[in-house]
């Protein structure tokens, strides 16, 4: 006997085991049950009952190396533990809003649709049905900021008009496509085109040729030519003005 120690003590030291209460709940982590074992080592296994020392460190090194991304799972999440949600509540449907709540978010959408671009009427209709708000709760909303002069079709045609003349340089038929396919009607376009001379389509389809006149010197005339036509045909203009505004830009381009 050496050191004190007892004849009958045994060289096996004594098992490692988890502190009670160290995962927070009953369940084994899943590297426990993926090594065919079923509950957390115990009391039960001390003095090496019930269980093999090589299974046992084995066990206490993977749980070791794992342990970082235990609980990620949520198939090794208990229902009764805290803060988890059970399949049957993340399931659940919502409950449908009430009518009050319902025209309260339609407005409140409508405010920030018109606070970031001018809109049409039917362009507000889209975004509400797209938000799922009910048709009859949405021309209500609609109606009212209309009524409120928040939203006016004939207001939002001339301001299109007028910008893509000036910026784009597109045609009058070309500004009465884009406005139809934003839902403004024929009435409206009528009136926001009112303005709009054949002299003056003619002015801004040479405007726009001259300058891109520019960007082509390099090429051959007849691939200038060409794509100069292409490019008027784009912006809306029949062939005769896109001719004329041609002629009248290489005119100026000589000079």
């Amino acid at each position: 006997m050496q050191d004190g120690s007892s004849p009958n003590s045994t060289d096996r030291e004594t098992p490692w085991e988890f502190p009670e209460g160290y995962f927070g709940r009953d369940e084994a982590p899943e590297e426990f049950l993926d090594s065919g074992e079923s509950e957390l080592p115990s009391s039960r296994t001390r003095g090496g009952r019930g269980r093999s020392s090589g299974s046992r460190s084995s066990g206490a090194r993977s749980s070791g190396s794992k342990r970082a991304g235990y609980g990620r799972g949520s198939g090794s999440r208990s229902s009764g533990s805290p803060g988890s949600q059970s399949v049957e509540d993340a399931e659940a449907p919502a409950k449908p809003l009430s009518p009050e709540k319902l025209e309260r978010r339609a407005k409140n959408i409508v405010l920030h649709q018109l606070s970031r671009q001018a809109k049409s009427a039917q362009q507000l209709r889209e975004v509400l049905e797209k938000r799922e708000i009910p048709s009859e709760i949405a021309e209500a909303v609609i109606e009212r900021f209309t009524e409120a002069g928040l939203i006016n079709d004939l207001q939002f045609a001339i301001t299109v008009a007028h910008s893509r003349r000036q910026t784009r340089g597109l045609s009058t038929s070309a500004i009465r496509r884009e406005l139809m396919k934003k839902g403004v009607g024929q009435n409206e376009i009528d009136e926001a085109l009112r303005d709009f001379a054949a002299e003056d389509e003619l002015e801004t389809a040479v405007r726009i040729a001259v300058k891109r006149l520019r960007a082509m010197t390099k090429l051959e005339p007849d691939v200038r030519r060409r794509r100069l036509l292409g490019f008027l045909a784009r912006k809306g203009y029949p062939g005769s003005i896109a001719y004329r505004a041609l002629k009248l830009a290489e005119a100026q381009a000589e000079e």
